[in-house]
């Protein structure tokens, strides 16, 4: 038996029935060309035929003296785990997304290994998609993702390719792997770590009380305790709300030339928009700006080495009309995060981002303090494959991060790259923000105020 991790133990701790820990995956395929009428029940079968599932999908929960342990399961039920399902007619994505929205919200059954894979037909338009959730205490979002695009391949000529439960370790792969880039996991684990880095408080401390003077006199500078309480930090319910869309990259491009911006500036520009936009829908946006949570690179030169990537607050620049100047806010405030860490030392770096973030992670693990608020909303981007990839001969057309809302915390932004698209996924509670697939719209609007604002309006 392997014993859990002290995060995954946590994740499985702070699971709770209004709060699912587990990450998911929304696959879109198109038919191959030879695909004939009962493709998908032939499909279905020969993904039955993988009943031996490799580690992890073949390990279940055993608790002994209060500790959990990863154990194999001898009595494995294929069944239970894999569901052949058919979408209601007329097969829209609107449909497809409401299947998914409604098997994110359910638990897993704990005595079960801690996943399932659903394949779902009657897409419109000779199309299926794959499902695939996982509970976070048996693999982070960022590995997740990484399975999900392993079992392809981009030879459309391939088969036999096998499902993702059934897929052999990498030999030199065998541990799960590490949770650096992960958002949530990363907010958890900050205050463990910190510990061990005590030399580091004099320069940390010393960074947040300039912080926080900065914070008097600059309205657009993001301090601690700095994000203003709305909608999107209310109590939730385990109903979940996922929408999804695709959005061609060179879009995002061309803006970030015109407005000498990072792709990831732009990123939060749109979504910045978009927030601000629906907000005002639910006639409830604040008077201050929205504070996003965003993992960003802190690389300014072309070395290879090292993993330099930390967690920064940035300013959404919601208060803002002009989308113009909103971006111009929100360059500024990230390039000052990149500027204060590129100072730092990495282990200051990640105390520093471990203080700012303790409110949010204690609030989360006990429930204590709810109304002090450190950030508003987690926007994290995922890189994905650049060619375009196949599975048994089926092209992937799209790929969708399935995320998780966490308590006072009711919407989760994540983003995946893939060949010249950006798959944008949005998991909500459903109650808390109403009629979340507006913001599919309002991105589409986002961009397009932008390139207005570059002169360079899509056609």
């Amino acid at each position: 038996m392997k014993p859990l991790s002290p995060v995954d133990q946590l994740f499985l701790w702070i699971e709770k029935r209004q709060q699912p820990m587990h990450v998911g995956a929304l696959q879109l395929f198109s038919f191959p060309e030879d695909a004939g009428p009962k493709y998908v029940t032939e499909l279905a079968e020969s993904m039955r035929a993988y009943a031996c599932p490799q580690p992890p999908f073949d390990q279940h929960l055993v608790t002994k003296m209060g500790q959990n342990y990863w154990h194999p399961d001898t009595h494995f039920d294929l069944e239970h785990h894999f569901r052949h399902e058919a979408l209601p007619k007329p097969g829209r994505i609107r449909e497809l997304l409401a299947r998914v929205s409604a098997e994110h919200s359910n638990l897993m059954d704990r005595e079960r290994p801690l996943w399932e894979v659903h394949l779902i037909e009657g897409v419109r338009g000779k199309r299926f998609a794959l499902y695939t959730k996982i509970h976070h205490s048996m693999i982070d979002g960022v590995s997740g993702m990484r399975l999900c695009i392993r079992m392809l391949s981009n030879d459309p000529s391939a088969r036999d390719l096998p499902p993702i439960w059934a897929m052999e370790q990498r030999k030199n792969n065998s541990e799960r792997p590490p949770r650096n880039n992960d958002t949530f996991s990363n907010l958890l684990n900050f205050g463990t770590t910190a510990r061990k880095q005590i030399s580091t408080i004099p320069t940390v401390a010393r960074e947040i009380a300039k912080s926080i003077r900065k914070a008097k006199t600059d309205p657009n500078h993001v301090s601690i305790f700095q994000a203003p309480h709305c909608i999107l930090n209310e109590h939730i319910t385990g109903s979940r709300r996922f929408a999804a869309q695709s959005f061609a990259i060179d879009r995002f491009k061309r803006i970030g030339k015109a407005f000498d911006a990072t792709m990831n500036d732009v990123v939060l520009a749109i979504c910045g928009s978009a927030l601000r936009d629906y907000l005002i829908s639910q006639h409830a946006l604040p008077d201050q700006p929205l504070i996003a949570m965003v993992p960003v690179s802190l690389r300014n030169d072309d070395s290879a080495g090292g993993n330099q990537v930390a967690m920064i607050l940035a300013n959404l620049g919601t208060h803002i009309a002009d989308p113009g100047n909103r971006i111009e806010v929100i360059k500024a405030s990230v390039n000052e995060a990149k500027q204060r860490f590129s100072q730092m030392t990495p282990e200051e770096v990640l105390n520093y981002t471990a203080l700012t973030m303790a409110p949010s992670s204690i609030s989360v693990m006990t429930g204590l303090a709810p109304r002090i608020q450190t950030f508003n909303v987690v926007i994290s981007n995922i890189p994905g494959p650049k060619e375009t990839m196949y599975w048994n001969g089926a092209k992937l057309e799209g790929m969708y991060p399935v995320s998780i809302p966490i308590e006072r915390n009711a919407l989760n932004i994540t983003l995946l790259s893939y060949v010249d698209q950006l798959e944008f996924g949005f998991t909500a509670c459903r109650r808390t923000l109403p009629s979340m697939q507006r913001m599919l719209d309002f991105v589409e609007n986002g961009i397009h105020e932008l390139e207005i604002a570059a002169d360079i309006a899509h056609r």
